[in-house]
């Protein structure tokens, strides 16, 4: 009984250091592109939308070591934008999607993956991730499709879109020109994010 259990552990100790064998991690930051996010959505008059150039967060992604275009996992990511970076052509609906967004206590839309599963497709790979977003102060868990694309340069572009309702987050619509103009409850996000070691 005792060689048995003693057999055992030693076993235990070689699957936890060996676990990993066969696998990299390697740890990425958000690199500022052209365009990162876009925010846009409906009015009574006019479609409308705001974009983002800058914005941060962490990931961590495991390749397989053999391959390391091949992607095995996303242990963890990160996303945050803040509130103010996102900008439209008017100034008036900056203002007033500010003052909806609760900028001046929440000045941050957060986002943090909490598991995903990974699809090889033609062109990179589809990420079925869970996670939590957060946007003015209100986290709610959400499901989205991503897709992933492993570059020639190492570096890892994730493309997705979102659709969500202002509601859902206890925001009020905003509305424009003295109430003339009021926006949609549906908001459309959609992002294009380049991760880099």
């Amino acid at each position: 009984m005792k060689k048995y259990l003693e057999s055992f552990i030693i076993l235990m100790l070689f699957a936890i250091v060996f676990q990993n064998v066969g696998y990299s991690q390697t740890s990425y930051k958000v690199k500022d592109t052209k365009e990162v996010l876009k925010l846009s959505g409906t009015s009574t008059v006019h479609d409308w939308e705001m974009s983002a150039l800058h914005s941060s967060g962490e990931a961590k992604f495991v390749f397989n070591s053999g391959n390391e275009s091949e992607l095995i996992s996303i242990p963890s990511l990160s996303y945050i934008l803040r509130v103010t970076d996102l900008k439209s052509d008017s100034d008036g609906l900056n203002e007033n999607a500010y003052e909806a967004l609760k900028s001046d206590e929440h000045k941050y839309i957060r986002y943090k993956l909490i598991s995903s599963t990974i699809v090889p497709e033609k062109e990179g790979y589809l990420v079925k991730s869970k996670g939590k977003l957060t946007i003015a102060g209100v986290t709610k868990d959400i499901k989205m499709d991503v897709h992933a694309v492993v570059n020639d340069d190492g570096t890892i572009t994730t493309k997705g879109t979102y659709k969500l309702k202002m509601s859902d987050y206890d925001i009020e619509p905003p509305s424009f020109l003295f109430g003339s103009m009021s926006a949609g409850d549906d908001l459309k996000l959609d992002f294009t994010v380049v991760y880099k070691k």
